[in-house]
């Protein structure tokens, strides 16, 4: 039953082009009624669409992503409080902020480092404020992780390709094998998205198109 449910969503998904990227196969759907607009997950960042990795796991295209109402900045300063490069002087969906201080500015990608970095310590990295901090970030599409802090589990957080590279799962059933590996589809490969320390095929661990992350065994 799994096999013909899975093997219906991808056809399904196939005939989704997605609106980035106009290629077909896009899996993931806005999740505002009446909005049509499907993306792979990939292609995400570049048309600035948003996915909340808790709950529902809903995801959102540009047009109606949550948008962060926060005030102008006190301090004026148009630097990223992580990396001190140059943001923007209004919050947007590459630059963000902390709702508790109201002041700290960084880039998406800066804090979403810093998240999988920080693990269960996670907090804003100006005024250090985890609540309502944290939540915020997760309703703006920022992956948290469960895992303790880099520098205190000596673990290094890197690209998924540099960190692991073959299935985990009790039976793999991918024909080329634990370390085979494609961009998309049964044989994509998932990396925990706690330790990211183990993975599975898609088809492997019965994942269907429309999970958006996977958690292994221990975590």
């Amino acid at each position: 039953f799994l096999v013909e449910d899975t093997r219906g969503i991808i056809k399904e998904a196939a005939k989704k082009t997605c609106f980035i990227c106009y290629k077909t196969g896009a899996s993931i759907t806005c999740c505002q009624t009446g909005c049509d607009r499907t993306f792979h997950l990939p292609c995400a960042p570049d048309g600035q669409c948003v996915t909340q990795y808790f709950g529902a796991y809903r995801s959102f295209c540009w047009e109606h992503s949550p948008q962060q109402a926060l005030q102008p900045r006190p301090s004026q300063d148009n630097t990223c409080t992580i990396c001190l490069d140059t943001v923007e002087d209004k919050v947007s969906y590459k630059t963000m902020g902390c709702p508790a201080c109201q002041d700290a500015r960084f880039h998406r990608q800066c804090i979403q480092r810093l998240a999988l970095h920080a693990g269960i310590g996670f907090r804003c990295p100006c005024c250090l404020n985890q609540e309502p901090f944290m939540m915020e970030m997760l309703i703006m599409g920022i992956r948290l992780s469960k895992r303790l802090p880099s520098w205190e589990s000596g673990q290094e957080v890197g690209p998924p390709d540099q960190r692991h590279g073959h299935c985990d799962a009790t039976t793999c059933l991918c024909p080329g094998g634990r370390e085979h590996t494609e961009a998309e589809g049964p044989w994509q490969l998932w990396l925990c998205s706690s330790c990211t320390a183990e993975g599975t095929h898609q088809h492997c661990s019965s994942l269907g198109n429309s999970t958006y992350s996977w958690e292994c065994n221990t975590c």
